[in-house]
């Protein structure tokens, strides 16, 4: 006696699975797409809150060296009102230059210092 498979087993549906399967890619594939643009649109929030931060904070730097500028002059004129008693107006007026280029150089050779150092260090 030899069995054979009965044909009463079930044999599986490639159309059915295959249909499941191909729906399930299709699913991935749109919640993937769904996900990418929702990360791309907060990624473009915060980009925009980023923006608006460091757009005010340079507006408040600019207004804060424009104050800083308008200080800088009232010294100085100050400085050469109250130099003028002294040693008379054109005097004042140069010493008050003079010092003025004078600091002027030497932040600008530190500068100029700081500058040079920040290169040897990025070439070593």
């Amino acid at each position: 006696m030899t069995q054979e498979p009965a044909d009463t087993v079930a044999t599986p549906q490639t159309g059915g699975d295959e249909e499941s399967v191909r729906a399930t890619f299709a699913r991935l594939y749109t919640d993937g797409r769904a996900y990418a643009q929702a990360e791309v649109e907060r990624q473009k929030l915060r980009a925009g809150i980023a923006g608006a931060g460091v757009r005010n904070a340079a507006i408040l730097a600019i207004v804060a060296l424009m104050l800083l500028f308008a200080a800088i002059v009232t010294l100085l004129i100050g400085l050469v009102i109250a130099l003028s008693a002294m040693i008379g107006p054109l005097w004042a007026t140069l010493a008050v230059f003079g010092g003025s280029v004078l600091i002027a150089v030497l932040l600008l050779l530190l500068a100029k210092g700081q500058i040079s150092h920040m290169l040897k260090a990025i070439k070593s």
